[in-house]
């Protein structure tokens, strides 16, 4: 995608300083600087809400106009152990932290339950770049993890977890880290998707989507073998199957 194209047709400003480049959406962020992708800045405003440690560490931000997350973008895997945070520089679009922006946007388009795009920045070092990005934080949500560690859910809410990545795979959705982190139940038990880096829109339906849902599987039965208590069993799998139609 041509950057200038994408900025003069969508709602986003551009911004430029030094080998930093930022695209921000203007509504949700009329305030914007560049020091908004620093964690210190928003800790010297006493605006960090917490935190979630993975690969690296999501800030949750208190802000005026929409609480965000701020992620920076990290390798995985061998090469992650090598390289940690830098990738190849082929154009502001091409990178991670662009085609997961233009995702989530398309994604607001067909009102599918994921959070909204609020910024995101490329750092150039010579032929690389480092990224970070702002997405909003979904009020009240929390991981499927840390629910399933604390108590069973209703069966009801297994089939919505089902029909709500159902709903993805119609629009051709493929996530590449599909796992029980990634999916978020907010207060109003509303089944919301997460962290789409990597993600992208696939021209067709194919075993992509079984092969999504053997990884959520995979990763249900892996916090089962490591967490002292966590309520997940073969049948509650069943029930987010029925919910997708698969049973």
């Amino acid at each position: 995608m041509n950057l200038s194209r994408f900025v003069k047709q969508s709602s986003v400003n551009f911004f430029k300083e030094g080998s930093y480049t930022c695209i921000y959406e203007r509504e949700l962020l009329p305030d914007f600087c560049l020091e908004m992708f620093n964690a210190q800045y928003w800790q010297q405003k006493d605006a960090i809400l917490g935190k979630a440690v993975g690969r690296g560490t999501a800030w949750f931000i208190k802000h005026s106009s929409t609480d965000m997350v701020l992620r920076h973008y990290y390798r995985g895997g061998l090469i992650g152990k090598l390289i940690n945070d830098s990738y190849i520089f082929t154009g502001v679009m091409n990178s991670r932290a662009a085609k997961e922006f233009v995702l989530l946007k398309e994604m607001q388009h067909w009102h599918l339950p994921a959070p909204k795009p609020v910024a995101f920045q490329i750092k150039r070092n010579g032929f690389t770049y480092q990224a970070d990005i702002l997405i909003e934080l979904i009020p009240g949500a929390t991981d499927l993890v840390g629910l399933l560690t604390q108590s069973e859910l209703p069966d009801e809410i297994w089939q919505s977890i089902g029909r709500c990545i159902k709903r993805f795979h119609q629009r051709h959705i493929y996530h590449h880290d599909l796992n029980a982190h990634n999916i978020m139940l907010d207060s109003d038990n509303k089944v919301w998707l997460i962290d789409f880096d990597q993600g992208k829109i696939m021209p067709k339906a194919g075993k992509w989507q079984q092969e999504n849902l053997q990884r959520l599987l995979r990763s249900f039965r892996k916090e089962l073998a490591k967490l002292p208590e966590f309520h997940f069993t073969e049948t509650q799998w069943q029930l987010l199957l029925q919910g997708y139609e698969l049973v």
